[in-house]
């Protein structure tokens, strides 16, 4: 089974644990003030009690943890090596599969998921479970890319390299979609204040470029498919070295919703 941020994803890096660290760096490098911005925005308060699904190399859990000092962090992944061990005592590092029914961290007045859910085929089933593990008044913030169309693209590397790379993930059960359906499914299992906020993905613009690590990583497994070849590779590489190469693949999408106080 794949398991979460770190590990979800990694199925489609064969388990190359360098690859998935210069994976996970890139996102931590283009996402991790957004994440910080909005739960800033949305009232994190010192006294918190934080779950972090999923996560990964740990940036988040670790800001969180220096954050709520008088709080608590619980970080959570099905493998915890790229984590590390926790380094502050207000963060618990815990090794678990957030798809088992019978995982159950506790309640908190935050659950955060960032690059997670979307790579689980009961990703639907799993966002209602953690509907469950708030307080009233807790909130549950969802991040998770919304990729736009392929063909879209001015540029044919890219749309050749998105449409394999969106099916890469659709073979091992993700969906880089998903994330539009969340806000329904936030306010269907009973959340209120909806609300969400979004962050265009760069890829090229020269040092601004955040997909070559996400690109190469996937790269064995779309070549061995067919779905790109080798020459579509070096034409991706050769465009990511062009100052005129810029485009927007994707959008990063943060949904959030309230528990209800009694």
């Amino acid at each position: 089974m794949i398991g979460p941020q770190g590990s979800y994803a990694s199925g489609l890096l064969g388990g190359d644990a360098t690859a998935e660290r210069e994976r996970l760096g890139g996102i931590q490098d283009s996402v991790d003030g957004f994440t910080r911005q909005t739960l800033v925005g949305l009232g994190l308060a010192p006294d918190w009690t934080c779950l972090e699904l999923g996560a990964g190399a740990g940036s988040v859990a670790r800001w969180l943890a220096g954050y709520c000092t008088a709080g608590s962090v619980q970080a959570v992944d099905i493998d915890t090596a790229l984590l590390g061990p926790a380094d502050d005592p207000r963060l618990t590092v815990r090794r678990a599969d957030i798809t088992d029914a019978s995982f159950r961290p506790g309640r908190f007045d935050l659950v955060h998921a960032r690059f997670v859910l979307c790579h689980l085929p009961d990703r639907d089933a799993v966002l209602a479970r953690a509907v469950s593990w708030l307080r009233p008044g807790g909130l549950l913030l969802v991040t998770d890319p919304y990729q736009l169309p392929a063909e879209d693209s001015p540029f044919p590397s890219v749309t050749r390299l998105m449409s394999a790379y969106e099916a890469a993930h659709v073979a091992v059960g993700a969906d880089l979609t998903w994330s539009r359906r969340v806000p329904a499914l936030l306010a269907r299992a009973g959340l209120r204040d909806i609300g969400f906020a979004a962050r265009p993905g760069c890829l090229g613009n020269g040092p601004g470029d955040r997909w070559r690590p996400l690109v190469d990583g996937a790269a064995h497994r779309m070549i061995g498919s067919g779905m790109v070849g080798r020459a579509d590779m070096d034409a991706f590489h050769a465009d990511l070295a062009d100052p005129g190469f810029v485009d927007i693949p994707q959008i990063t999408l943060a949904v959030w919703g309230r528990l209800p106080t009694p």
